[in-house]
């Protein structure tokens, strides 16, 4: 089976002052389409600099990133940003939702920078993709007058809106209570199970970690195990001396 993302090799420093951070080491992975997939780790571990490596909004100091089995590594800017456009949605902890736009032009709002979307179509996309999270009579109100959760649905059905291949979340429950955040990790579940889409999390949450069917632990900018849940719901867990692809 391809893969959707595919990382070979590779490594992301920074500079700090004087110094050179390294964020992460070497990796090697591979992420096959369709999975629920947490990247799990302490802070400063890297693996929100994973999910930034993987989403094209950064990219690798050595090694190559493939994207439905084509490299995007060295592609320039304008280029990340139409693959951005056209195959990766985004879910944020603060919901980044734009407080003058409704939630139907917060849904809306990406698909702006597609030319080949006629009006009509966007239109139908945002009523489509309301309707699934539950919000389509909600489709004028401003994030201000939604709840939390509301909130995240309306990021959820942004980030769907453009029909990517993959949705990252970072942290996407820590904002909510307990039972919003519940409540929104099944909404999700649910449309990775009906859609297909690939759900790809950097987390620490234990309750995201037990809707995923795919892990990886990440310390200190290394893959140290990755998981796979085995049908009677417990993990299979492989340690990595190196980093490999499960």
């Amino acid at each position: 089976m391809s893969s959707v993302v595919r990382i070979e090799r590779v490594a992301k420093t920074y500079r700090l002052g004087e110094q050179t951070v390294r964020a992460l080491n070497d990796i090697t992975l591979a992420i096959e389409p369709g999975v629920f997939l947490a990247i799990s780790g302490p802070s400063g571990s890297g693996k929100t600099t994973l999910l930034n490596l993987i989403g094209c909004i950064d990219q690798p100091s050595s090694g190559d990133i493939y994207i439905n089995e084509e490299n995007v590594s060295r592609r320039s800017a304008n280029q990340l940003a139409d693959l951005r456009a056209r195959s990766i949605g985004f879910i944020f902890q603060t919901f980044n939702l734009l407080p003058v736009l409704s939630a139907a032009e917060n849904v809306e709002y990406p698909l702006l920078r597609r030319k080949d979307l006629a009006a009509a179509e966007r239109k139908q996309r945002v009523d489509y993709f309301l309707d699934i999270v539950g919000l389509g009579k909600y489709a004028r109100h401003r994030p201000n007058q939604l709840s939390g959760g509301q909130r995240q649905r309306v990021a959820i059905a942004r980030a769907l809106a453009i029909e990517p291949a993959i949705v990252l979340a970072d942290e996407p429950t820590a904002n909510l209570d307990q039972a919003t955040g519940a409540e929104i990790l099944r909404l999700m579940k649910e449309i990775n199970e009906e859609l297909g889409v690939t759900f790809i999390f950097a987390t620490h949450d234990e309750k995201v970690i037990d809707h995923a069917n795919r892990r990886i632990e990440i310390e200190d900018g290394a893959i140290r195990a990755f998981g796979v849940r085995r049908p009677d719901g417990d993990w299979q867990i492989i340690r990595a001396a190196a980093n490999a692809a499960p």
